[in-house]
């Protein structure tokens, strides 16, 4: 898959089948539709496209109602390649691009650069200034123009259409394997390990500090996880949260490896949720504490 970002020009692509929309977490919907682009361009003898945008629209338009996002864009490039789509296109989001009309962007982007031969949306697909193109406005142009258009409808799972909104207020209230239903995948966050105060090493259960740099993280609690670290899959019990038994304030991300001993400091790891064990809690002592732990970890064990 080729990618093309910043306003890099993409003239070598020519009459594809198109999907554009933010994609925000990938999930089965998004997927969906993804899917269904890959198959038909090479049911036509023609090439893929995805069309998002960087940044979100509403970090540009309106930042106080911009939610954390559940992929950056690295891991959306990595995803929509499994897909088999042959070219991804991230543009530039700009105020001068959220005040474009719904025809100018049609005519110049997707019937002049592009020539689109069928573009592809879902159900609630809108664009343009002030979200005026919907998608009877893209029919009618693309008759006008000499594409098709064809929307998906909302993709449902337990009888509740899939959003991202959803997926984002499962994530924030712990419950990572009902997030995880409607993504088709473990959600994680990454970042770099970093020094920490090494409670965890005192008490015999020393932990990866991770400097979070995903934007959405998990409710406080305890979690079973697997850790990714220079590509190796291992098995962690991961803590979110401030330490109560030890008066911390600052909330940390912490993974403690199964079976695992060796310097990663300054290394990068990424960390997928698989279930949430408990609340975090303060304990009466530290006893009590380490007693949990190992309770925390054999359950762990038996999950992973």
């Amino acid at each position: 898959m080729e990618v093309f970002r910043n306003g890099k020009k993409h003239a070598k692509i020519k009459n594809p089948v198109l999907t554009l929309g933010n994609f925000d977490g990938l999930h089965l919907g998004h997927q969906r539709i993804i899917r269904k682009v890959s198959e038909r361009a090479r049911g036509l003898g023609t090439k893929s496209v995805v069309y998002t945008f960087d940044p979100h629209p509403l970090k540009v338009v309106a930042p106080h109602k911009s939610p954390p996002l559940i992929l950056d864009s690295e891991d959306k490039a990595r995803l929509i390649e499994s897909f088999g789509i042959d070219y991804l296109i991230f543009a530039r989001f700009t105020k001068g691009f959220a005040a474009t009309h719904p025809r100018e962007f049609v005519e110049k982007v997707l019937h002049k650069t592009l020539s689109v031969k069928e573009v592809w949306v879902g159900h609630d697909f809108s664009f343009g200034k002030g979200r005026a193109g919907t998608v009877s406005c893209l029919k009618e142009l693309g008759s006008e123009l000499g594409f098709k258009v064809f929307v998906i409808p909302a993709y449902k799972k337990g009888g509740h259409i899939v959003s991202s909104s959803r997926i984002r207020a499962l994530i924030k209230e712990g419950a990572v394997k009902g997030a995880a239903a409607l993504l088709g995948r473990n959600y994680s966050i990454k970042g770099k390990v970093v020094r920490g105060k090494d409670i965890g090493k005192e008490i015999g259960f020393p932990t990866a500090n991770l400097g979070v740099e995903s934007e959405l993280v998990p409710a406080n609690g305890v979690y079973a996880a697997y850790a990714i670290i220079e590509g190796s899959k291992l098995p962690a019990v991961l803590n979110i949260g401030v330490a109560p038994t030890f008066g911390g304030k600052e909330r940390c991300v912490e993974a403690h490896i199964l079976d695992f001993e060796g310097d990663i400091y300054g290394k990068r790891m990424e960390v997928y949720f698989v279930r949430r064990l408990r609340d975090e809690k303060a304990f009466s002592s530290k006893d009590a504490l380490v007693r949990q732990i190992a309770k925390d970890t054999e359950r762990a064990r038996a999950i992973l």
